[in-house]
């Protein structure tokens, strides 16, 4: 009976639209609508519960029927919380018996949720905190605290608003779902194709055509997913098989996909489910985030179109076919209409400072009473399709819903236990020595804790970590919490284990580790920009007008010049030595002009270095050519 029950796809998708349900219902403010007095984190518990379930039931193992008892487990565990959440949060002292029990039992089942779904990266981290807090009265110096017993560290992790349910929770939830219907419902109104065939309009005729189409459709669809490996699983259909018959090598070509898709993560207007975490940390509006990560995406963004127009130009890669390239009238008239959701967004951010996930759930209403007429390929949304919808935004969400909240577990133990005080003090004790060692030390850490975790997991847990003491040590918050937003992002580039390079790598039929190092040299620009950003506010949009767009045009030089040394080819093919001066050349304009008075003398220097390299090779190669 329970194998019937739980056994077909039609639960699970159930369940999916029941998590989008939710988060919809929380995220309208339907309850104050409707006079109904509810706890957030009942509302929270139960789409966690709902996410649980989908984990077990997709991911059933060797032992299928366990899988289900779980996931009904998962289903019991979230009704009796969020029914008795009230009563165990404000007199949980009258029922230690009932909490110990429903603690432990959502402990379990959320661990074992997370290790199907992520892998024991996460868990590995949680037992460290667990293990510090129950033993940390043992420790000496800055890192000594009182020891936690260990019932009041279950009933604290689960039952306490500042871990489990807390913000990371709330965020995945009320502003991420809604994020996740709109991607959705654009794919279903044949939004990746537009995107992928604007692409092809635009720069189809360009040198190099296909790795640029590559990186425009990657840009568009990946500001709207947020997510790297989805990204290169949509639009690496379409952009890997063409750039390969472009002339590009496989490595390449999956190189470039994988990091075009990453960056989508940095992108505005969206960005991705880690932004909003980024907000709330900061406890600043949505638009400031976005704002200050704007010239950084367009640097990366910029690199990567230099990298594939002089790769093409190094290998002599002609322009797409004439007859793969659609008109771009028809293009803009079939699907213009995909834009009205992101003006009516940017308008409701600017214009109205309304919440994002309000944002968001008007953007949709907008896009689907426009679906109602007119779909790019042809189709209407239909009641079955929205449905559809829903489910694959539920599914999608399934992942983030669980990373945030073992993350918020972390994040809720780490304060609680007073770690964040010792690892901080240690930190500031290093940045002391050298600023500039403490920002390698973060980075380094952030790829490391990175690997195999997405993004928000990996910003969710550095965040309370390693960022305060980059602002205590005089970094703006900003910068900090980008700082350690970038370098987590990396996690899916840098091998070993570069998730969103290898899943290109599958689709390009290239080396995996091959395409990993390729990665890391078409997207140098995220290994190198945030250190400058610490140091230059200008590049944050923090500053005078004209400070700002000093900075941004000479950062594009730079970004121009160091990428050309990368490829080898600036206006012809470039030897060592060359590279070696073009580079520092580069690097030299970029160099922030806060860091020490006469930084402008450098500046100018690398612009004189550049141009005497570029002028000898435009020499050379009409030379050659006569």
């Amino acid at each position: 009976m329970l194998s019937k029950l739980f056994g077909g796809a039609g639960l699970t998708a159930g369940l999916a639209g029941l998590t989008t349900l939710t988060a919809v219902f929380w995220s309208s403010g339907a309850p104050l609508w409707i006079g109904w007095r509810v706890y957030s984190e009942q509302v929270l518990v139960a789409a966690l519960a709902f996410a649980m379930a989908i984990a077990y039931l997709t991911r059933q193992g060797r032992f299928p029927l366990l899988s289900k008892l779980l996931a009904v487990a998962s289903l019991c565990f979230g009704g009796w919380l969020a029914v008795r959440f009230p009563t165990l949060s404000e007199n949980v002292f009258y029922h230690p018996t009932e909490a110990l029990i429903i603690s432990a039992i959502g402990f379990t089942l959320i661990v074992e949720a997370v290790r199907r779904t992520m892998g024991w990266s996460l868990i590995v981290i949680l037992s460290c905190v667990c293990l510090y807090t129950l033993f940390s009265s043992n420790f000496s110096g800055p890192m000594q605290s009182r020891s936690i017993a260990p019932d009041r560290l279950l009933t604290f992790l689960v039952l306490d608003s500042a871990s489990l349910a807390g913000a990371a929770l709330s965020i995945a939830v009320a502003v991420v779902v809604p994020f996740l219907i709109l991607s959705q419902l654009l794919l279903a109104t044949g939004g990746s194709a537009f995107f992928s065939d604007l692409s092809l309009a635009l720069a189809g005729r360009k040198r190099g055509g296909a790795g640029k189409i590559a990186i425009m459709g990657s840009a568009f669809f990946g500001s709207v997913s947020g997510s790297a490996v989805s990204n290169v699983a949509s639009t690496g259909a379409i952009t890997i098989p063409m750039m390969k018959d472009g002339g590009y090598k496989p490595k390449t070509a999956g190189a470039i996909e994988a990091a075009a898709s990453t960056g989508g993560q940095l992108m505005p207007p969206i960005m991705g489910a880690a932004a909003f975490l980024l907000a709330e940390n900061l406890q600043a509006s949505y638009i400031d985030v976005m704002l200050a990560a704007l010239i950084p995406s367009v640097l990366y963004y910029f690199s990567l179109f230099v990298f594939a127009d002089l790769e093409a130009g190094r290998r002599k890669i002609a322009r797409v076919e004439e007859s793969r390239i659609p008109p771009l009238s028809r293009v803009v008239k079939k699907g213009w209409f995909v834009f009205a959701p992101f003006a009516v967004l940017l308008i409701c951010l600017f214009r109205f400072t309304l919440r994002p996930e309000t944002s968001a759930l008007i953007a949709i209403i907008v896009l689907l009473a426009l679906s109602m007429i007119m779909t790019y390929d042809g189709r209407r949304v239909s009641p079955k399709v929205l449905w559809d919808v829903m489910i694959s935004a539920g599914k999608a969400a399934v992942e983030i819903i669980l990373i945030c909240a073992i993350a918020g577990m972390i994040i809720g133990l780490v304060a609680r236990s007073g770690m964040s005080f010792g690892l901080g003090f240690f930190l500031v004790q290093l940045g002391e020595s050298s600023l500039i060692l403490l920002l390698l030390v973060t980075a380094a850490v952030c790829i490391i804790m990175g690997m195999g975790l997405p993004t928000v997991g990996v910003y969710l847990l550095l965040a309370s970590l390693a960022a305060p003491p980059l602002v205590e040590l005089g970094l703006q918050p900003m910068a900090a919490h980008l700082f350690v937003l970038y370098f987590g992002m990396l996690s899916m580039l840098t091998p070993p284990v570069a998730i969103a390079a290898f899943v290109a790598a599958n689709m390009a039929k290239a080396p995996p580790m091959a395409t990993g190092w390729e990665a890391v040299r078409v997207g140098w620009p995220a290994y190198l920009i945030p250190f400058f950003f610490a140091a230059s506010p200008a590049l944050l949009m923090d500053g005078s007008a004209g400070m700002i767009a000093i900075t941004l045009i000479k950062s594009l030089v730079g970004v121009y010049l160091v990428t050309a040394a990368i490829v080898g080819y600036l206006a012809g093919r470039l030897n060592l030595v060359e590279r070696l001066v073009v580079v520092a050349a580069g690097v030299a304009i970029i160099w922030p002009l806060e860091t020490f008075e006469g930084a402008i003398w450098l500046n100018l220097a690398g612009v004189g270095f550049g141009a005497v390299i570029w002028i000898m090779r435009r020499r050379s190669g009409r030379v050659n050519a006569g």
